[in-house]
């Protein structure tokens, strides 16, 4: 039966769906020994195909990591410039990908699977799955600041959906916040936190849906229990 060259990718345990299409349309995928640059359907029993020079097939072994990232690690596969990558701190035989991003100056929570179908899951905004994250900022929000926070900021050239804050400590000069969206976009916490006037000092993502970072020290990984695969996988 013929699949689409993306989630046969994410099958393979490249990446997820969006990022396997990212990877085609950029020509780094061949087919058959011929370069792709478009989505197209392949037979998974007849055709070869090759990701930057190395052939892939579907990984028999699923896996789900959780790592706690520290910061000046870059969540990718490998980094153009030499940097640390996630990839550099889990030292498993199965190919793995990091779902979805932590900023390179951001600590905490990524999870790493070789399984497509989960990542598209976990990173679909359709499933609106919340993450939370505290933060050290500068000063201490006010109820009105925290308000406009919650209704959406305009940041950029997008809205930012309803979010939560709340303020964990009061430091005096700094504040300690906790922040839950459910949105993914690039430095979004930081750049919301800087639109009401309180830049990021310290960032870190502690949870993921129900998936929680708990005790796991700066740097470290482990699988994840079943109860917590299950959870991904109902997603």
């Amino acid at each position: 039966m013929k699949e689409r060259i993306q989630k046969y990718l994410a099958r393979c345990g490249v990446a997820s769906r969006r990022k396997a299409e990212e990877l085609v349309l950029s020509g780094k995928v061949k087919v058959n020994g011929s370069v792709i640059k478009e989505i197209i359907l392949i037979d998974p029993e007849k055709d070869t195909v090759e990701v930057e020079g190395k052939k892939v097939k579907p990984e028999e072994k699923r896996v789900y990591i959780m790592l706690n990232k520290p910061t000046g690690v870059i969540t990718s596969a490998k980094d153009q410039f030499g940097r640390r990558t996630v990839l550099d701190l889990v030292n498993v035989k199965e190919r793995i990908f990091p779902v979805g991003r932590l900023d390179y100056d951001t600590s905490g929570l990524i999870i790493l699977t070789n399984d497509g179908e989960v990542a598209n899951k976990l990173m679909h905004p359709s499933k609106e799955v919340n993450k939370v994250y505290v933060a050290e900022v500068l000063g201490v929000p006010t109820k009105q600041e925290m308000d406009k926070f919650k209704r959406g900021l305009k940041i950029e050239d997008y809205v930012t959906a309803p979010a939560d804050i709340k303020i964990l400590k009061n430091l005096g000069r700094t504040s300690v916040i906790e922040v839950i969206i459910h949105e993914g976009r690039n430095r979004q916490v930081r750049k919301m936190c800087d639109a009401i006037g309180h830049k990021v000092i310290k960032l870190k993502r502690i949870k993921i849906g129900e998936i929680e970072l708990g005790n796991l020290k700066e740097g470290e990984w482990r699988y994840l229990n079943q109860n917590e695969i299950e959870y991904l996988k109902s997603l």
